[in-house]
């Protein structure tokens, strides 16, 4: 591949954005790249990384190849990335991210797809598009809005400001933040982690929570019923919850002791 790698650690598929002289910038064939890499650590693992190498994680679109396309040629391309991006949110595996140097524009869409972000303290986030003549087109509107409120998605897009981890992390943009140079090992390890749940209640956590999320509380509620009876009457469920009540299995940890 030209602009992205592919490793494994154990159950964990690891995708590295790999276009660094241009800060990971998102172009077409970068698109097509990561589609192709999806469907490979798909069926490979049995949870994801997404990491940027270089000094950033993404710094967005690539407004040289962007600049030249006509109308039509955009919405196509920005439907495009809507069809990558939703193969990461609502796909087989739990999705994570290390965030490093910029996640601004495109980059901070893509984060915006995993299900949970790890950033370290060089991240900052913007979203820049107001002030290149623009509007937001990799799902920000749809994705990032749910993260942060659209309040404060208006007011980056408007005034250009860009922010820090620790603020991103306030805003709910990000989940966790780390020490630099940490992210990409404190997402595998997420991962990894993720990895050894059962596949059914992964696969209901990252596909009915958003829906749910959507709903009217009492269809969300009827769902969630569905959704629980399904999942705790699995053969992989009765084992889990058999070795739980037989002290097999760990506890639930105190985070203050």
């Amino acid at each position: 591949m030209d602009y992205l790698t592919i490793e494994y650690r154990g159950d964990v598929g690891i995708i590295g954005l790999n276009r660094p002289a241009k800060r990971n910038a998102i172009s077409d064939a970068f698109i097509e790249e990561l589609n192709t890499a999806i469907t490979e650590v798909d069926s490979r693992a049995k949870a994801g990384v997404i990491h940027g190498h270089g000094p950033h994680f993404c710094a967005g679109l690539d407004l040289a190849e962007h600049v030249k396309k006509t109308p039509f040629e955009g919405v196509h391309g920005s439907r495009r990335w809507h069809e990558v991006f939703g193969r990461i949110q609502r796909g087989k595996l739990p999705w994570f991210a290390a965030l490093h140097g910029a996640v601004v524009g495109g980059g901070l869409e893509l984060a915006s797809a995993v299900h949970v972000r790890v950033a370290d303290r060089t991240a900052f986030f913007a979203l820049p598009e107001g002030q290149r003549g623009i509007f937001v087109g990799g799902g920000a509107s749809a994705r990032t809005a749910r993260l942060m409120g659209v309040s404060r998605m208006t007011d980056l897009m408007l005034t250009g400001r860009s922010i820090d981890a620790d603020t991103a992390e306030r805003w709910g943009i990000v989940n966790y933040v780390v020490d630099a140079g940490t992210a990409l090992e404190a997402a595998v390890a997420m991962a990894a982690k993720a990895a050894t749940n059962a596949e059914i209640s992964n696969y209901a956590i990252i596909h009915a929570l958003p829906r749910i999320n959507d709903m009217a509380t009492d269809d969300g509620l009827f769902v969630e019923s569905i959704i629980a009876s399904f999942t705790q009457t699995s053969p992989e469920a009765e084992e889990r919850l058999n070795a739980f009540l037989q002290k097999r299995a760990g506890k639930v940890t105190n985070p203050n002791a």
